[in-house]
């Protein structure tokens, strides 16, 4: 019994950490307008965002590159991308070309500034977008932060990447594929399990039961 604690114990908090995370993006998503309004003058968004931005924390953001194999040659695809980090840290670890869409005009704004400040303009475009009429052909890396049933919506736009396209997604799967790898990752920053699901094209999509 003694022995099986510390393994209960984390699942256990890894669990109640995707559930935190569950809630709070859905919170984040529904005041996304309120708080636009009420922080900045900028111009709010022109879709109720699905999700609101939960930041990751950059050590799993390197760690996701670093599983889809991002190379200079590549083109690294946000779909949610927040506040940037993904494709600005893309762009300045590996010099590939880096593209986010983000429906939200206050991060768009941000992460525009921050591809400015860390000197990496020329390799990042940020786009005001809604993610579900974003063309992924031109891609070879995707990376998702959204809820499972957002990813499921996103499966005839992730089909139409080329053979051989990275796609991992964090914290939750995609319902309707099979993953190639299921990993965990230990964040040093904080102290949290994070699922990763990796998918390669062509995609493998699950039977119907």
């Amino acid at each position: 019994m003694g022995t099986n604690s510390p393994t209960v114990t984390l699942k256990a908090d890894s669990m109640f950490h995707r559930s935190s995370v569950r809630f709070v993006m859905c919170l984040a998503g529904c005041l996304a307008i309120a708080v636009t309004f009420a922080v900045e003058p900028t111009p709010a968004p022109k879709k109720k965002p699905d999700v609101g931005f939960y930041a990751t924390t950059q050590d799993v953001v390197e760690e996701i590159l670093r599983l889809a194999k991002v190379g200079k040659d590549d083109v690294v695809c946000d779909l949610g991308c927040g506040d940037g980090r993904f494709v600005i840290t893309a762009a300045k670890r590996h010099g590939c070309r880096g593209v986010g869409y983000e429906i939200d005009p206050k991060y768009v704004k941000i992460a525009r500034e921050s591809a400015k400040k860390q000197d990496v303009e020329a390799l990042v475009t940020i786009h005001e977008q809604d993610i579900f009429t974003v063309d992924l052909k031109p891609m070879t890396v995707v990376t998702l932060f959204l809820l499972p049933e957002l990813n499921d919506r996103l499966i005839p736009q992730l089909e139409k990447l080329p053979k051989g396209a990275r796609i991992i997604s964090h914290e939750f799967d995609v319902p309707g594929l099979v993953a190639d790898k299921e990993l965990t990752f230990v964040s040093k920053q904080d102290e949290s399990e994070h699922l990763l699901y990796i998918y390669t094209t062509p995609l493998k999509k699950k039977l119907a039961k």
